[in-house]
């Protein structure tokens, strides 16, 4: 990782830059293969299973068998672990729920708002080196406690052509309807535009490399949903004198280790801080199985020595991490201060990895300093916000003028005479 001291404050911007493909590139990429995926369905995603995944998949959906048969692979404990996960997420997310009030804003005029359930979504899982079995918990859980009726489910299978069996028993647990044996760019064509086997959803939603977050962001300008921006992991850890190098340093390798492309950033008022943390990162690489993974996360990733907290609060600010970490026996007098993160983890204790899991927040989030403008998932994310509205005799008779007004000084007789006509009928 790299050090740098004390920037200047011009210099942030440029800081906090994610390494990224080149546009041009990606662009035609993904165009090339959505097209393909459009015009050719289940041919083209057959051919791109042989391309990219030296795969000769003909039959893309996951069987009841290959399900039953996955359930007794995975272990009781970790059965009752992904049980335990799936209740607090459970938990947080029924919170969410919120009440219909119906609002009188005139006499005769009531107004209210209804949550409705997004009727088709599709879920995006990444398999790969990581298969990601606790998203499906993530997005899967507040899919069915907002009531949709199709939930489908696309994850690439590994070289055997096999899914993960504890995606499958997930995806059973949480009530998944449908599984398919798909991945990247081609999945997402598939849940937007339909194919024989893999049907069209009105949103996607999900985490994944580059070419799956280019997919998506193309696909939602044909009309199809997304829940955000969500590509490669990062996270930003804020340390001071209280903090547990080795936590600190086992909080940003478990952010290295999801992918070479994945960016960790240390932010801290001291070079002691820093040097203490990396002698711990270096010691912790040692005994991870994903080291060679790590390592190149870390290559991209970069400490920062500043002056105070605030300054390294409005640093991350201006990064605007997935994930944000105050690594502090004060962590809570800074939560005013915070205004751009995906989630945050306050205290020595609150490691990220409990978000990823189990604590019940959901993990799917805004990355690439979308945290300034995008929320992540949650139940709100499967629902529509539809408004009502009834206006009575009495109530058409307090603002009908007001509307007469408006109406004429746009030029819009019409909606004038809607009103009109009613008025003199009472």
């Amino acid at each position: 990782m790299k050090i740098i001291k004390y920037p200047n404050r011009k210099d942030w911007k440029n800081l906090c830059k994610r390494a990224t493909l080149s546009e041009s590139n990606l662009d035609e990429v993904v165009k090339e293969v959505l097209e393909d995926v459009k015009l050719n369905k289940n041919k083209a995603l057959i051919k791109y299973a042989k391309k990219f995944d030296g795969l000769n998949i003909t039959s893309f959906e996951v069987t009841e068998e290959e399900i039953e048969i996955a359930k007794k692979k995975v272990s009781n404990d970790l059965k009752e672990a992904i049980q335990l996960a799936k209740s607090n997420i459970e938990i947080f997310h029924t919170s969410q729920k919120e009440e219909e009030k119906e609002v009188i804003t005139s006499e005769g005029v009531t107004c209210w708002r209804k949550s409705v359930a997004i009727d088709k979504v599709g879920l995006y899982i990444p398999g790969g080196t990581a298969p990601l079995f606790s998203t499906i918990l993530m997005l899967g859980v507040p899919a069915k406690i907002a009531g949709c009726k199709e939930i489908i489910l696309c994850t690439p299978p590994n070289k055997k052509g096999e899914i993960n069996p504890t995606i499958l028993y997930t995806a059973s647990l949480v009530g998944i309807t449908k599984i398919f044996k798909v991945g990247g760019s081609q999945a997402i064509g598939a849940m937007a535009y339909g194919t024989e086997t893999i049907p069209n959803v009105y949103k996607i939603l999900g985490p994944g490399n580059q070419y799956v977050t280019k997919a998506k962001e193309l696909v939602q300008q044909k009309g199809v949903a997304i829940d955000m921006p969500a590509g490669p992991s990062e996270v930003l850890v804020i340390a001071d004198e209280t903090s547990n190098p080795a936590f600190v340093a086992a909080d940003l390798l478990s952010q290295a280790e999801h992918g070479t492309d994945s960016q960790v950033v240390l932010v801290t008022t001291k070079t002691t801080i820093v040097e203490e943390v990396l002698k711990e990162v270096e010691s912790q690489l040692e005994e991870l199985p994903r080291k060679e993974i790590a390592e190149k996360a870390l290559e991209n990733s970069f400490s920062v020595v500043l002056n105070t907290i605030e300054e390294a609060i409005e640093f991350s600010n201006e990064y605007a991490p997935e994930h944000l970490i105050i690594a502090s026996d004060n962590a809570t007098q800074y939560i005013s201060k915070i205004i751009n993160a995906g989630s945050v983890f306050l205290g020595n204790y609150s490691c990220e990895s409990a978000g990823d899991y189990a604590s019940g927040t959901n993990h799917t989030l805004p990355t690439n300093g979308y945290a300034k403008n995008y929320s992540g998932v949650s139940l709100d994310s499967f629902v529509k916000k539809i408004t009502f509205q009834e206006v009575t005799a009495k109530g058409i008779s307090k603002i009908g003028k007001a509307i007469e007004l408006m109406a004429e000084a746009e030029g819009l007789q019409a909606h004038k005479n809607a009103v009109t006509l009613r008025l003199k009928a009472i």
